[in-house]
């Protein structure tokens, strides 16, 4: 007589799922209604909830004119981007001319983000 191997226990705990956020409605501006979202999240009154999205926007916007990588993990990371001088043409004319040098900030969305969406 053989014994038959013991079954392993392979229930997976089942966790609260995310809660889902209503995207933006029709006719609210975006920062609005991540003030009301940071409002109604944490319990505090509209105006904290203005300061607190105006500080994390400063705190984002100096480090990134100091050239810093600004990371939120799982969120994603900004990032300030160097693009060098250049020639284009101009296309009504066709003649050459020198495009300058510039900067600008670059989103890449963490793992968290891209597998939400």
């Amino acid at each position: 007589m053989t014994k038959k191997p013991a079954k392993k226990n392979t229930t997976v705990s089942k966790s609260k799922p995310a809660k889902r956020y209503k995207a933006t409605p029709d006719g609210t501006s975006d920062r609005q209604h991540l003030i009301s979202i940071i409002q109604s999240e944490t319990g505090s009154s509209a105006k904290a909830a203005k300061s607190t999205l105006d500080a994390l926007i400063r705190t984002v916007t100096a480090s990134l004119k100091k050239n810093k990588k600004v990371q939120l993990v799982g969120f994603g990371s900004f990032s300030v981007a160097k693009r060098p001088a250049r020639k284009g043409r101009n296309p009504q004319t066709g003649e050459a001319i020198r495009i300058k040098a510039s900067k600008s900030v670059r989103f890449r969305p963490g793992q968290a983000l891209k597998g939400s969406i």
